[in-house]
């Protein structure tokens, strides 16, 4: 028997297995790592297309799913982007994920649930601060990526803890939340572990860890770019580690099955045990090239949403 397709069956094939990565101009081609997982979706008869969030005349429903990459820039422009995800129809992770996620007060929700979070203060851009007596703290905003704008201050140094009360004024001053947090030390020995998580066997599985080290030498400086540039190494994660990223992801609005990937930051607080830094749902680094076969997990999961 012959079957003769016309061109709408066509066209509704194609839609059915193409996807969109979604990404920013600055990196129209995907982040080195992310590219790893292009010939993996082609083996699955996935064709991928690297798309910028906020380029125009895009038909978001053209794509069988987009999947949040690398859109970097939106640090200073979220609310865009938070209002592009809701108009996106198949979109990983969700868009009320996204916008829960792309404010780090979700750390006082997961700390409410039960999950040793890094201690936090919050400074409102309409509050005030005064930098405590000693010890070194760390400085960013609520809402940012890749480390910009934060800053590392020994506040037993009065240089430095001018320095950290004017980190605080401009983030304050451009009408952005300001998180003051303890710095942990244990991050210039042991690192800082980093949890990637994929949909496997009706669940969330784990996938691999990598060891991140020590990004915040001092204050802030201002840096060109993007992101910091990160020392990344393969790591095996302690039970513990396992425990907390578990109870991290069960606390997220609306539940893990929903998510496509996921990944969870934690560092050894003054007790050596496990604290969450960050839980990253919207456009984390996945590390694929640090774990044989994590390109292939990946594909393996956006082939099965599909």
């Amino acid at each position: 028997m012959i079957v003769v397709l016309n061109e709408d069956s066509v066209r509704a094939t194609r839609e059915r297995s193409r996807v969109a990565l979604v990404t920013c101009d600055q990196i129209p081609e995907l982040d080195r790592d992310d590219q790893l997982v292009l010939p993996a979706l082609r083996e699955r008869g996935v064709e991928a297309v690297p798309v910028a969030w906020d380029a125009p005349a895009v038909d978001w429903s053209s794509f069988a799913l987009a999947v949040i990459r690398s859109p970097w820039d939106y640090v200073a422009r979220r609310d865009e982007f938070v209002a592009w995800a809701a108009k996106v129809p198949r979109l990983a992770n969700p868009a009320d994920v996204v916008t829960w996620n792309t404010d780090k007060r979700y750390l006082r929700e997961l700390a409410v649930a039960g999950v040793p979070v890094v201690p936090t203060t919050w400074v409102e851009p309409g509050g005030a601060w005064r930098p405590p007596p000693g010890g070194e703290v760390v400085v960013k905003p609520a809402v940012g990526a890749g480390s910009l704008d934060s800053g590392r201050y020994d506040l037993d140094r009065a240089e430095h803890r001018e320095l950290a009360a004017a980190h605080v004024a401009r983030l304050r001053l451009a009408g952005r939340l300001v998180m003051v947090q303890p710095y942990l030390a244990a991050v210039d020995t042991y690192g800082e572990t980093a949890l990637l998580f994929f949909p496997g066997d009706g669940d969330l599985a784990f996938s691999h860890a990598i060891r991140k080290g020590a990004m915040l030498t001092g204050p802030d400086e201002g840096v060109e770019g993007l992101y910091k540039e990160e020392s990344i190494r393969t790591r095996s994660p302690l039970d513990a580690e396992l425990e907390i990223a578990r109870k991290a992801l069960a606390a997220v609005p609306g539940g893990p099955d929903r998510l496509l990937y996921a990944r969870v930051d934690l560092i050894p607080g003054p007790d050596d045990l496990p604290v969450l830094v960050e839980l990253e749902l919207t456009e984390p680094s996945l590390f694929l090239g640090t774990a044989g076969g994590a390109p292939e997990r990946f594909a393996e999961a956006i082939a099965a949403r599909l």
